[in-house]
């Protein structure tokens, strides 16, 4: 088991952990029932926080954040010396924290995407880990929910049982839905970005050899040009040139004193 602690890349800060690690976290948070914010961050992620500092505040508020992508878990060890071996996949993440979840008998609740693809997930979740407990799903209503929505949101995850809740909304609305609902739901809130796509069998994972090799995003991108196109090609080079910065001590993104973001989102 790994934990390094966290550090600080790009002004944001990261766990340098294992999977052992950071599903130990969680489930020992959801066995006494605590609040606990966990995402993994690729670099579209980690980006989303340099170029937003509101969103940076909510992302160092986090208890938990995995370093996800391979540029991730490199930055780590090239800055901090994690000497991490691996990178934390959210998707794989999600299904260490479910085999985990079955074997403690500690319900889950599904949030996010559609009704018909969260159907298809729940179903192919429970044949790989049979004693899994599904307390609840809820779909996504792709728009900002109103205070009413959000506090009945609230309410049925907490009067499922469930003592961890994934979210799928894609990055960055899964993040800010995490940090607005830590305290609310009182128990560990994962965001877990494609793993809902992924698992269900609505997305095609990219092959091992392009994940450990930090070509994910590449694969991605022909998968889906038109939407991915801005992430990939405009951040990735942005993400490598500040690290080198950072690595310089040339520059550094303003991690401290940060202003905490005006009113609540309410994604959904």
């Amino acid at each position: 088991m790994i934990d390094r602690g966290k550090h600080k890349l790009l002004g944001v800060g990261i766990d340098a952990v294992d999977y052992a690690a950071a599903v130990s976290k969680i489930i020992d948070a959801a066995r006494r029932c605590q609040p606990l914010a966990v995402s993994a961050l690729a670099v579209h992620g980690v980006m989303t926080g340099v170029l937003d500092a509101a969103h940076r505040y909510r992302l160092n508020k986090f208890d938990l954040v995995c370093p996800d992508g391979q540029p991730v878990r490199w930055g780590l060890n090239l800055l901090h010396r994690a000497k991490l071996p691996d990178r934390v996949y959210g998707p794989n993440l999600m299904l260490e924290i479910c085999r985990a979840a079955a074997d403690k008998s500690l319900p889950v609740f599904l949030f996010g995407c559609s009704e018909s693809l969260l159907q298809t997930l729940s179903q192919k979740l429970t044949e790989r880990f049979p004693n899994l407990q599904i307390a609840g799903v809820r779909p996504s209503k792709f728009r900002t929910l109103s205070p009413a929505e959000w506090h009945q949101l609230v309410e049925e995850v907490k009067s499922s049982g469930a003592r961890i809740m994934f979210v799928g909304l894609g990055c960055p609305r899964q993040e800010v839905f995490a940090y607005e609902a830590r305290e609310s739901v009182s128990i560990p809130t994962i965001a877990v970005g494609a793993a809902f796509n992924f698992h269900s069998g609505l997305l095609p994972q990219a092959p091992p050899l392009l994940q450990r090799w930090g070509l994910e995003w590449f694969y991605r991108l022909l998968k889906e040009p038109r939407r991915l196109w801005r992430r990939y090609v405009l951040l990735n080079p942005a993400f490598l040139a500040l690290v080198t910065l950072q690595a310089l001590n040339l520059h550094h993104v303003q991690a401290e004193e940060l202003e905490p973001p005006q009113g609540q989102m309410l994604y959904g």
